[in-house]
């Protein structure tokens, strides 16, 4: 069994010796058969995924916009750029609400609309473009944590900057497509819960504050959101199809550990925040970390709303998955 051991040991170390001789080979050939944009190679810090992302998203964004959304190009202006003001966001969540109030109230006496094709197509946007957004994050976000540290990449300064901005903005921009979900409830005159409507327009309210605020640990909810949303999604697209599948209570659980994980983070640099700054101006030292980059109001306004959202999600996972024997019985009478 060692001798067994020994010889896959030195054949994956042979292996790996054959493929860094060979691919810087093969590497060179392909990047110099290839679009600047389009450049391979081993994965590493830098460029987790062997190929840098970043070029290719630019190039086919600003293809498929024709010029007019250049991401290398862009800059995020509060107030000058589109959804950046108050008065739109509070007139498209304000509309969001209004529509779903009425639509039930229409459609109490009319037909149920299937729209099942839509459906599908509604949620396989979303998984995707939650998809790339997820891998770009990560991208920008890997290198600065490797080699600066994780208390570096939720309150430097450095951690904002244009290109994580445009994945912020791109992510809150989902936001409002995401208010479609409901829309399908409305028209499918399916039961819409407080937590769906609450979350929807809360969320679309925090993504928009926290981009304005600047604040730098954005990183952590937006990235473990996006991921709890291609799976999410997957599963909307997959159940439309007809296809059950085991792992459905699991997205609730992911979506409560990512709230769990959300709130560690976003005290941790909010204390540390005021901490630091109560020490200077009181002139007596608190224990903390540093100051960390964000406005006082986006960092409170994220503990409140995302402190909701944990309380909100463990209710409705224990209202519908943890009934007991008897209150399951009844609910089963009462359909």
């Amino acid at each position: 069994m060692e001798m067994e051991m020994e010889v896959e040991a030195a054949a994956a170390a042979s292996f790996i010796e054959i493929v860094e001789d060979v691919a810087p080979g093969y590497l060179s050939y392909i990047n110099a058969n290839t679009p600047a944009f389009f450049q391979v190679g081993v994965p590493s810090i830098k460029r987790p995924f062997g190929v840098h992302l970043w070029p290719l998203f630019n190039q086919l964004v600003s293809t498929i916009s024709g010029g007019k959304f250049v991401p290398d190009e862009f800059h995020y202006v509060e107030g000058e750029t589109f959804m950046s003001t108050p008065f739109e966001v509070a007139v498209v969540i304000g509309l969001y609400y209004f529509i779903i109030t009425f639509g039930q109230v229409v459609f109490k006496n009319l037909t149920a609309w299937k729209l099942n094709y839509p459906f599908q197509l509604h949620n396989l946007v979303l998984t995707t473009v939650s998809g790339v957004l997820l891998a770009l994050l990560f991208e920008q976000i890997f290198p600065i944590v490797v080699e600066h540290g994780v208390l570096y990449s939720v309150c430097s300064p450095n951690s904002w900057y244009q290109k994580v901005v445009v994945i912020y903005y791109l992510n809150y921009l989902t936001k409002y497509l995401e208010f479609v979900d409901t829309f399908f409830l409305v028209v499918k005159k399916k039961k819409i819960i407080f937590l769906h409507a609450y979350h929807h327009g809360a969320t679309a309210l925090l993504c928009y504050i926290q981009l304005n605020g600047e604040t730098s640990v954005s990183w952590v909810p937006i990235l473990l959101n996006l991921g709890v949303h291609v799976i999410m999604y997957w599963y909307y697209f997959l159940a439309a199809r007809g296809i059950r599948v085991w792992w459905k209570q699991w997205i609730t659980r992911f979506q409560i550990i990512q709230f769990i994980l959300d709130l560690i983070f976003v005290y941790s640099t909010t204390y540390t925040f005021y901490a630091d700054k109560y020490s200077r101006e009181w002139g007596i030292w608190i224990p903390n970390m540093g100051t960390c980059y964000g406005t006082p109001f986006a960092a409170s306004t994220g503990c409140l709303i995302l402190s909701s959202y944990l309380v909100l999600f463990i209710m409705f996972y224990i209202s519908i998955y943890k009934k007991t024997p008897a209150a399951k019985k009844d609910s089963k009478k009462t359909k």
